[in-house]
C-alpha cells in the first residue's frame, strides 16, 4: 500500500510514503536544481586531459559557496567530496582524486547543491579529449535514456513505465541497465521515497502524481549489468570492466506531464554539446 503525503506538513525523514509538493516547492526546486545546472554547465571547459578530479571537487565546493550553496555529498554518510566523479568502468560514486584525467576518457560528474533547504540533483557525462565511437555512442544511448524515461513521467502511469522506456531502448542498442542503483525521491530530503527503477514493467511501481519531485538516472553498460562497489565502501564498476554511462535529471510532476529542473540554462546537457 503506497501512501502520499503533503510534503509541507510531513517530518523531515524518509517514512517510506510519497511526499507531493506545492508550487512553492516547485519554485525552490527550481533555484536548486538550476544552480546544479549551472555548476555542470560551467565545468564544460574546465574537463580536459591533465585535470584532476580533486580540483573538479574544488571547483563545485567554491561555486557553491560563492552562490550560498552547500553540496549535499559533502560529509554525507562519511563520504567526505563535494562531488562524485565516476571515469570509464566507474559506474557511480566515483571519489576524486589527484590523478589527472586522459585524452579518450569519459567522466560522469554529479553535483547536488543544497540552496534554501531544497536539493538539486543533476549528472552528466563529459568527454575527454579525443573519445572512441564507443564512448560516442554509449553516452548518446545513455542520454537517449534518460529522456525516454522523462518522457513516461505523467499522473495516473505508474513508476514501472519510466524503467520499461530505459531498459526497453538500452536493450534494443544491445546495452544493459545497472540494477544495483536507482533514482529516488528528493526535495527537502537528498534521498526519499519513491525509489525509481531503471528498468521494469508499466503496470508496476507506485502511481505516479501531480507534486511527485524525483531524479531518474540511468547507468547503461556496453558490458553485462552487473557491478560491485570497492573497498573504500564508495566506488561501485562494472564487474566485466566495460564501459558505464550515466545521465541525471531532477523532476517534478505535473498536472499534464512533469518539469524538469535541471535542465542546462546553455543547453549543454546533451551529448557532444559540450
Amino acid at each position: 500500500m503506497v501512501t502520499y503525503i503533503d510534503a509541507a506538513t510531513a517530518p523531515l525523514k524518509n517514512t517510506g510514503a510519497i511526499r507531493l509538493y506545492d508550487a512553492e516547492a516547485f519554485e525552490g526546486m527550481r533555484r536548486a536544481c538550476q544552480l546544479t545546472a549551472r555548476c555542470l554547465d560551467a565545468l564544460v571547459p574546465m574537463v580536459k586531459p591533465g585535470v584532476t578530479t580533486a580540483a573538479i571537487d574544488r571547483f563545485v565546493f567554491e561555486f557553491g559557496a560563492d552562490h550560498g550553496a552547500l553540496p549535499a555529498t559533502l560529509n554525507y554518510r562519511g563520504y567526505k567530496y563535494s562531488v562524485c566523479t565516476s571515469i570509464n568502468h566507474v559506474v557511480c560514486h566515483g571519489m576524486p582524486d589527484d590523478k589527472p584525467l586522459r585524452d579518450g576518457d569519459i567522466v560522469n560528474i554529479d553535483v547536488t547543491f543544497l540552496l534554501g533547504g531544497w536539493h538539486g540533483d543533476s549528472s552528466r557525462m563529459y568527454p575527454v579529449g579525443q573519445i572512441k565511437r564507443a564512448a560516442e555512442r554509449l553516452m548518446e544511448v545513455t542520454y537517449e535514456c534518460l529522456m525516454r524515461g522523462i518522457g513516461a513521467v505523467r499522473p495516473g502511469a505508474r513508476t514501472g513505465a519510466i524503467g520499461e522506456a530505459i531498459q526497453t531502448y538500452a536493450e534494443a542498442e544491445r546495452c544493459s541497465v545497472v540494477r544495483d542503483f536507482c533514482g529516488h525521491g528528493v526535495g527537502r530530503l537528498f534521498h526519499d521515497s519513491p525509489n525509481i527503477l531503471h528498468y521494469g514493467k508499466a503496470d508496476e511501481g507506485p502511481e505516479m502524481r501531480e507534486g511527485m519531485i524525483f531524479t531518474i538516472e540511468p547507468m547503461i553498460n556496453l558490458g553485462k549489468p552487473h557491478v560491485k562497489v570497492l573497498s573504500d565502501g564508495w566506488t561501485a564498476v562494472t564487474r566485466d570492466r566495460s564501459l558505464t554511462a550515466q545521465y541525471e535529471h531532477t523532476v517534478g510532476v505535473t498536472a499534464t506531464g512533469c518539469e524538469i529542473f535541471t535542465l542546462s540554462p546553455a543547453g549543454l546537457d546533451r551529448p557532444g554539446l559540450g
